[in-house]
């Protein structure tokens, strides 16, 4: 890194916020794109990325205006690519496409998947080499409308109510940060709530975890944290030494937390798997013009971002990108 920038800190204090800020010490801005998920699709938005080759070509433009990590879910060719699937050779593939394309890019793989997705068949994405995954904490409850797929699109010939529970216990958690730690793969602990941090306490006092903990932040979901600076800011307040923060704003507070997580020192998440749209009413065309806004809004903010070079140094994952 150019500069020895302090990558945690006491972030209750005003004092040492004033200290880092004045003296231009914040950290450089890591950016992780969401480039799909694993709900809607292109039913929601056409640009949403759903084959492997999509979402390698919708990570390069992401990677090339500035992000540092890819957040990967895989679809199933099966149904049409409407569905995620837990599939280690279809994620295999997919990585392979995207380290083809971005040679340094850190490749993060979700082990949320989709409504309905058994723990096996989650685990799938741990061992298809990724560097990092998503290791989600505590359990929530959702409901959601998705929408038939027309047209040239397959999968879902009608609107479909999804209900689900989307369960993560103590030993599930364990289970996910055991096959992470054996596998070399850095954790991206998504909380929802802060009753979240009991599940975190417990793998740290298990040493299922290594420091820097990269924590993310996920308001606004469906039983979660509701979306607002406040609530935010008192998650934080319990943060063990040697948190670092992403924050993940869905759909409409997509901008306003992402910018404040700026503001605070944070790191940040966008994409479309996050927020279909780029402003009111207007759906965004790619996952790169998320990325070039966050890049914009965070040169106003005389934020650096990260190269994907520091970002590994800062989250302490290999300099030497994983070949496939």
């Amino acid at each position: 890194m150019s500069k020895p920038n302090k990558l945690t800190w006491d972030y209750g204090s005003p004092r040492e916020y004033l200290r880092i800020h004045e003296k231009f010490e914040m950290p450089p801005l890591i950016i992780t794109c969401a480039i799909t998920g694993g709900w809607q699709g292109k039913e929601a938005n056409p640009n949403v990325p759903e084959t492997p080759e999509e979402q390698a070509k919708s990570t390069l433009e992401a990677y090339e205006a500035g992000a540092s990590i890819v957040h990967v879910h895989a679809r199933d060719p099966k149904k049409g690519y409407a569905d995620a699937v837990g599939s280690k050779e279809i994620y295999y593939d997919i990585n392979k496409r995207i380290r083809e394309l971005c040679p340094d890019i850190i490749i993060n793989n979700t082990t949320g998947g989709g409504p309905g997705m058994s723990i096996e068949e989650r685990l799938q994405a741990v061992y298809a080499k990724p560097e990092m995954c998503s290791l989600n904490m505590g359990t929530m409850v959702q409901r959601g409308l998705v929408k038939a797929r027309t047209g040239a699109l397959k999968g879902r010939d009608k609107d479909q109510q999804v209900e689900t529970v989307f369960k993560n216990t103590y030993t599930d958690t364990e289970r996910f940060a055991k096959e992470m730690l054996d596998h070399n793969v850095k954790p991206e602990m998504e909380t929802f709530q802060d009753g979240n941090w009991f599940l975190i306490d417990n793998l740290i006092n298990k040493k299922l975890l290594k420091p820097p903990y990269w924590v993310c932040l996920v308001p606004g979901m469906q039983s979660a944290t509701p979306p607002t600076p406040w609530h935010i800011m008192n998650q934080t307040t319990y943060a063990p030494p040697d948190t670092m923060f992403n924050i993940i704003g869905i759909g409409v507070h997509q901008v306003p937390l992402t910018t404040f997580a700026m503001i605070m020192g944070w790191h940040v998440r966008v994409g479309l798997e996050d927020n279909v749209y780029y402003s009111r009413g207007v759906r965004a065309k790619s996952n790169g013009d998320l990325v070039a806004r966050a890049v914009r809004i965070a040169k106003e903010l005389n934020r650096p971002v990260a190269t994907p070079s520091e970002a590994r140094e800062m989250l302490g994952i290999s300099k030497t990108p994983t070949k496939y």
